[in-house]
């Protein structure tokens, strides 16, 4: 039973490690002046971090494969940093609870647009009434959240 429920302990796992990553970019960002240098050291070190497992785990992908890929699929890397920079920014100033209600408010809009229409990768998934009650009370919690 708890085999068929990883992916989902995992998402929540991830969301708690996002959290602490904020506090940890703060503090680096605090100590070199300035969140996007904080940002640059995050990404590098993630990368020194990911090195090592794609040479011992990762299959290498065929001749001209990130040229097969589309042109979109590159601005991943600048949505992840332009993640990185912000939260880092963001995270000191509104606080950890805040900041990741309203992160998860924006996650919550477009994952409905996502799934509504089945673009960047995403299977087509209709937005039923449960699931829009399910969006608009996460979105109330985080309106619920911002009141101090």
């Amino acid at each position: 039973m708890i085999t068929s429920y990883w992916p989902h302990l995992l998402a929540v796992l991830v969301g708690a490690a996002l959290t602490a990553q904020v506090g940890m970019n703060a503090a680096m960002a605090r100590a070199v002046g300035t969140p996007v240098w904080a940002a640059l050291v995050s990404f590098g070190v993630g990368l020194l971090a990911l090195l090592p497992l794609v040479l011992l785990f990762g299959q290498r992908p065929p001749p001209g494969a990130f040229a097969q890929a589309p042109a979109w699929a590159w601005l991943g890397g600048v949505l992840g940093a332009v993640y990185v920079a912000s939260v880092t920014l963001l995270g000191p100033r509104l606080g950890g609870l805040t900041l990741v209600a309203l992160v998860v408010a924006g996650q919550m809009a477009a994952g409905l647009l996502v799934d509504r229409f089945g673009v960047l990768g995403y299977p087509q998934v209709p937005v039923t009434p449960l699931r829009l009650l399910g969006a608009v009370l996460l979105l109330v919690g985080a309106l619920l959240v911002l009141r101090r």
